[in-house]
């Protein structure tokens, strides 16, 4: 049987495939998707506005969407209504990360290959963790107007736990929400991250513009604000920044 042909709507989706091996047998990815071997594959534009008969025309065997980009449910709902094959990720925690690793590995016909790219990256995290004596409260900013921050209901939570530290917002059910500088104050954070998803710059001097007081730091979304293997990367970039805090040896 010849491989699936696939298509990926999200960048998260397409970072998996990567990590399997699989990039040649992408026909088809969203315009923010990145890394080697993508030049073949056809461009559909952004996550949230998916060029659906663009899609149609790749003839994909099998479309991998993700609910974990907000507002993505209306593209799901274009894309079943075409007839076209889908697989929904959905996962808001770090263990639901592994977990569809390992269903995208089964789904392409990769399941060995899956199970080590979860194992690893979940050997991987856990190298990373520290204790500390009182837990860095850490804040993930998403975008700065309105100031909108990372949640309970999100694999930030999960990853920052991991490294011995808290989501300064894990009091806060949901996967996001907008704040006002108070709240943000509030939350007592003792890190700001500023990850903004869709940003062509990441601009932390405009966080510390605000007069907090807080430590800032950058990190690409493509290590925080993707759900797939290369939370790694964001991993290993707070896990630095954590041990720079003052206090927090």
């Amino acid at each position: 049987m010849p491989p699936l042909r696939l298509a990926s709507l999200t960048c998260s989706n397409t970072d998996i495939l990567h990590a399997l091996g699989v990039t040649r047998q992408l026909v088809a990815v969203d315009s923010h998707s990145d890394g080697p071997g993508l030049e073949h594959a056809a461009r559909l534009g952004p996550d949230l506005n998916i060029d659906v008969d663009a899609l149609i025309a790749a003839r994909p065997d099998l479309v991998l969407a993700s609910l974990s980009v907000p507002g993505m449910e209306h593209v799901v709902d274009a894309v079943q209504a075409a007839g076209l094959p889908t697989l929904i990720l959905d996962p808001i925690s770090v263990p639901g990360v592994l977990h569809d690793i390992r269903v995208v590995g089964a789904a392409t016909g990769m399941p060995e290959r899956a199970q080590g790219v979860a194992d690893a990256l979940e050997r991987d995290l856990s190298a990373l963790h520290r204790a500390y004596e009182r837990p860095p409260r850490v804040l993930v900013e998403w975008w700065p107007r309105p100031i909108i921050a990372a949640t309970r209901d999100s694999w930030v939570t999960d990853l920052l736990d991991g490294l011995g530290a808290v989501n300064a917002l894990a009091d806060r059910a949901g996967r996001s929400t907008p704040l006002t500088l108070d709240e943000v104050r509030a939350a007592r954070p003792d890190l700001i991250v500023c990850s903004w998803c869709g940003a062509k710059k990441l601009r932390p001097d405009v966080i510390e513009a605000r007069g907090l007081g807080v430590p800032v730091v950058a990190i690409h979304e493509s290590g925080l604000g993707r759900p797939g293997p290369r939370l790694l990367e964001g991993a290993r970039q707070l896990r630095a920044a954590l041990d720079a805090l003052p206090g927090h040896p």
